[in-house]
């Protein structure tokens, strides 16, 4: 099935478990690792055309290795994507995408709703290669379209946001970007193809850290950038061959393993965190509760239109603040302290102090990550005992 496996006429959960494979000569059922870092050529002819591009195979794993390659098309026949290139991380994912596609002089519309380090990245980094970010509010559609310069090339989002859940308008930013002749690139982090697509709303890259629900099992770090082959397949795939934030064959194979039940988890997890959400909104110690699947929520008819769950991620502010917020993580005996996510195992955090800590104040307060906000990105355990567990944390308040 390794040649049909690609076709649209299948659909995501059989292109999930199927895509991309290419079995050798042995026969193998599952996908082998290949833990080898370079490749022997039948000839010298046949190294040359390799070098050269005239011939297409394997040269040398930091970008070509055929258990990467499998999760490259398999995530990239999910996304709907032409071309997935993976990378050693999703923080890489991100400087792989900006190293490909700036230059110096160039400018950045981004989103301030975004990942703490994606800010320090572009805020700090970026900007000692003379490449400008301009920070909006990610729902503010006006907003976006007043920042873009005529030297913007991309406009750079989470969506839903980590860890507010603010949810963008996809489709009304690509025509924004579209008509201003910039890309539209758009972390898909959260929600993974198994919930939203972006690439068929317009989007026009796809960022991931497959470290989260890709992996969905907290074991391996990896990221991707899916796309079209003009983009990712030469700019993006440049610069992981030249500058080597290469994925590792064994994390890939991880990868492989994850999408399968992808579509099964996020179905799941979303289930958990709706009822989650629903038990915390009920609680008078909590002042807000952000989660895209409340019908509170304020893009709740957005999020419903363009995502088909409202995904795992949410967050509560609690009535004091950082001292109540430590209080009630400390309180907790189930759930995780940690600040990683997309994990089968429930974890919780004060983005305050962790996620969100290297931005100043005056960031944290325009991105809303409050001193009583705390994180939870909602496993698979059973929810009474998720429950549970957070009485002990309203208890420690009280």
């Amino acid at each position: 099935m390794s040649d049909k496996s690609d076709k649209s006429d299948y659909r995501f959960s059989t292109r999930a478990v199927r895509a991309g494979q290419h079995r050798t000569g042995e026969g193998e059922h599952s996908e082998p690792i290949f833990t080898t870092s370079s490749y022997v050529f039948d000839s010298a002819e046949e190294a040359a055309a390799r070098f050269s591009g005239t011939e297409p195979g394997n040269i040398y794993s930091r970008f070509t290795n055929p258990t990467i390659r499998t999760f490259e098309e398999r995530l990239a026949a999910l996304e709907g994507g032409e071309r997935c290139v993976a990378t050693a991380s999703g923080m890489a994912a991100i400087l792989a995408t900006c190293l490909g596609l700036l230059k110096s002089g160039d400018h950045i519309v981004a989103s301030r709703s975004i990942f703490g380090t994606t800010v320090v990245l572009l805020s700090q980094h970026m900007a000692k290669f003379g490449i400008e970010t301009t920070f909006v509010d990610l729902t503010d559609l006006g907003a976006w379209e007043a920042a873009i310069q005529e030297n913007t090339v991309f406009l750079f989002l989470e969506t839903p946001s980590n860890p507010l859940g603010e949810v963008a308008d996809i489709a009304g930013l690509a025509d924004i970007a579209h008509a201003r002749d910039c890309l539209l690139v758009v972390d898909n982090c959260l929600c993974t193809p198994a919930l939203q697509r972006p690439l068929e709303l317009g989007a026009d890259i796809i960022i991931h850290s497959a470290t989260k629900f890709i992996d969905g099992q907290g074991r391996c770090i990896g990221g991707a950038v899916v796309g079209t082959e003009e983009i990712v397949g030469k700019d993006i795939f440049g610069v992981v061959r030249t500058c080597g934030p290469a994925m590792s064959p064994f994390n890939a194979w991880i990868f492989l393993k994850g999408l399968e039940t992808l579509s099964i988890r996020m179905r799941a997890h979303s289930g958990n965190a709706q009822q989650l959400a629903e038990f915390l909104q009920a609680s008078a110690a909590v002042k807000a509760v952000h989660f895209p699947g409340l019908a509170s929520h304020p893009q709740y008819a957005l999020a419903k239109k363009q995502q088909s769950a409202p995904g795992a991620v949410l967050s509560f502010e609690l009535v004091g603040g950082k001292e109540d917020a430590w209080r009630f993580i400390n309180a907790t005996e189930l759930v995780s302290i940690t600040a990683n996510l997309g994990d089968t195992k429930t974890t919780i955090t004060h983005p305050a102090t962790t996620t969100h800590g290297r931005l100043t104040p005056e960031q944290r307060l325009e991105s809303g990550i409050t001193d009583g906000l705390i994180r939870i990105a909602v496993g698979l355990e059973d929810i009474e005992d998720l429950k549970l567990d957070l009485s002990r944390g309203f208890s420690a308040i009280a």
